[in-house]
């Protein structure tokens, strides 16, 4: 069975950087497609970025584009989530996710099959 463990979050001020891990365990992750969602308070959870199985497609949500990236190391198990630049907007849960989603489905919380239980990310001078 497939656990996955974020970390790295924290509180940082705005223009600052987080890397974020997502960390696998009980399978391998070359399988999988990866999604990082996040949730804010009193708000839906919506996806930031994907990274399939083979980093061959990577994608953003527009919110996020041209300031977070997706690496993954499938030698190590772990996908991260490199934020940079970041928004008091960005104050969230995050959630990293894995599962098969189709095309058009990366940010669908529907295609994914394992989550992790998130971590916290504060953004606030």
């Amino acid at each position: 069975q497939l656990q996955l463990v974020e970390s790295g979050g924290g509180s940082v001020q705005p223009g600052g950087s987080l890397r974020l891990s997502c960390a696998a365990s009980g399978s391998t992750l070359d399988d999988y497609g990866i999604g990082w969602f996040r949730q804010a308070p009193g708000k839906e959870r919506e996806g930031v970025s994907f990274i399939s199985s083979r980093s061959e497609t990577t994608k953003y949500a527009d919110s996020v584009k041209g300031r977070f990236t997706i690496p993954r190391d499938n030698a190590l198990n772990t996908v991260y989530l490199q934020m940079n630049s970041l928004k008091s907007e960005d104050t969230a849960i995050y959630y990293c996710a894995a599962g098969r989603p189709i095309s058009l489905l990366w940010f669908a919380r529907r295609a994914y099959n394992y989550w992790g239980q998130g971590t916290q990310v504060t953004v606030s001078s």
